[in-house]
């Protein structure tokens, strides 16, 4: 089977910077988390769009991102590594545009980079690559071996996770995917 992945940087992408003491957006690092996967039935075709900051992001670069988005997800999954501050936003944007979807699109990042100490990028980049190929056409969010529906989802600053938007009586009464 076939996935393709779209990187657009964001903290699953972030390196230390020794010049300046921070973590960057400096080069692809997505290359680095495919190596150490066995992925025997599966073929990533990676598409490094961009390597920016989700905060930095302009709509100039989603719609970037959904022109390359809609002409991968014809064919096959999609996976779309992120930043977690706006991820939520392009999701939203392409679930919008993207008419009738075909396959599964996966939006994932991580809250901390590769390399660092509890560094959750590899664990939700093998989700995503995962429910890229079990989850229905859709829009989700894929983090912390959790999947959402691009509607009902909200970044928890505090909780450093993701969670579910609860909007009537009737889903609280529902458990949490």
């Amino acid at each position: 089977m076939r996935v393709h992945l779209i990187t657009t940087g964001g903290t699953i992408e972030k390196v230390y910077s020794e010049q300046s003491g921070q973590v960057e957006n400096v080069s692809a690092q997505i290359n680095r988390y495919l190596q150490t996967l066995r992925l025997p039935e599966l073929r990533v075709e990676v598409t490094p769009l961009m390597n920016k900051d989700s905060l930095e992001m302009t709509d100039e670069d989603r719609d970037m991102v959904l022109v390359v988005v809609r002409a991968r997800a014809a064919q096959a999954p999609v996976v779309i590594t992120h930043g977690t501050d706006t991820i939520v936003e392009t999701g939203k944007l392409l679930k919008a545009k993207i008419h009738p979807l075909r396959h599964p699109v996966i939006l994932t990042g991580a809250m901390a980079p590769l390399g660092f100490e509890r560094s959750d990028g590899l664990q939700n980049l093998t989700e995503s690559l995962f429910a890229a190929r079990v989850l229905k056409p859709g829009v989700w969010i894929v983090m912390h071996g959790q999947y959402f529906d691009v509607d009902n989802v909200r970044k928890d600053r505090e909780a450093s996770r993701f969670v579910a938007i609860r909007t009537s009586p009737a889903q609280a009464m529902e458990p949490e995917t």
